[in-house]
């Protein structure tokens, strides 16, 4: 029987305890022993020369795979390094959680995108890249948390001397506010997409309060879509557009720890059914089984 790893921080855990449940559930349909994991209980080193990972201060027995659902690519490389499969790989968690990493590794593939300026907090210029109203986002957020509307110089000042000394990216808002498409993506699949509005704030994400429908890719847009797909070794993610002034879409981020509360709500599509699926095949092809 194949095991895995499911590797959560603790503070995630209470929000998450349904999806959890559910995980696990879906993973023994499919004959995979799925075992939740606090990523507080782990210790990941150097230790007598040797790359090592404890669990609760001792040598555990070491799965055949991990899902880390919490930012941590060092997680996720030493585990690759000790010989653990991890969805998404290291490679992957790097790229997605860093807002401007993922704008310079997508950006060659011709995806159509909105202006995008890199900086360091010490670097943030005096005079703002884009005309006001423009959004700073700090590389690292997610959920549409460490998100800012600069509506006019003394709210650019004020932030500016406010945020946390971090890496951040400077966007033009030439966009529909409030409305975002999120695709659902599995392995080398498209499984599907929504469509996520706000009324209330010019971020449409779902637990920020925001609706959500089931949205249907054009062909051109599924082309799109999928040149990503065929670049990236994803197992699960999802692949965010912003909405352009003339209804086009424009990459706006790819979410590496991405759940499936929208999906979940607009359709009775089976996301963890079909992603332990792709777990177990991977493994199998793996295994030369």
């Amino acid at each position: 029987m194949l095991k895995g790893w499911l590797i959560y921080s603790k503070k995630d855990i209470g929000i998450n305890q349904a999806y959890i449940d559910w995980f696990i559930k879906e993973a023994a349909l499919q004959s995979i022993e799925l075992e939740l994991i606090h990523r507080e209980n782990l210790t990941i080193g150097v230790l007598n020369n040797k790359h090592t990972v404890l669990l609760n201060k001792t040598l555990p027995v070491l799965p055949d795979f991990a899902v880390v659902r919490t930012v941590d690519p060092m997680l996720s490389l030493h585990l690759e390094t000790c010989g653990v499969v991890v969805c998404n790989n290291a490679r992957i968690a790097t790229i997605c959680n860093h807002k401007a990493l993922t704008h310079h590794y997508v950006n060659p593939l011709g995806i159509p995108m909105v202006d995008t300026v890199y900086c360091k907090k010490l670097d943030l210029p005096a005079n703002p890249p884009f005309p006001y109203p423009f959004v700073m986002k700090e590389v690292g957020g997610r959920g549409g948390q460490q998100v800012y509307f600069i509506k006019n110089e003394q709210e650019y000042t004020a932030y500016k001397k406010s945020l946390p000394a971090t890496d951040f990216v400077l966007q033009s808002s030439q966009v529909r506010h409030g409305q975002d498409v999120r695709v659902f993506v599995i392995g080398k699949h498209i499984i599907a997409a929504v469509l996520r509005k706000s009324h209330t704030d010019f971020r449409a994400n779902y637990k920020l309060g925001g609706s959500a429908s089931l949205y249907h890719l054009t062909k051109k847009e599924y082309r799109m879509v999928q040149k990503i797909v065929d670049h990236f070794p994803f197992d699960m993610v999802g692949i965010d557009f912003l909405v352009g002034l003339n209804g086009e879409l424009l990459f706006n981020e790819i979410e590496d720890v991405v759940g499936s509360r929208t999906l979940s709500a607009v359709s009775d599509i089976n996301l963890l059914r079909l992603y332990v699926k792709h777990i177990s095949e991977q493994l199998m092809n793996r295994q030369g089984l």
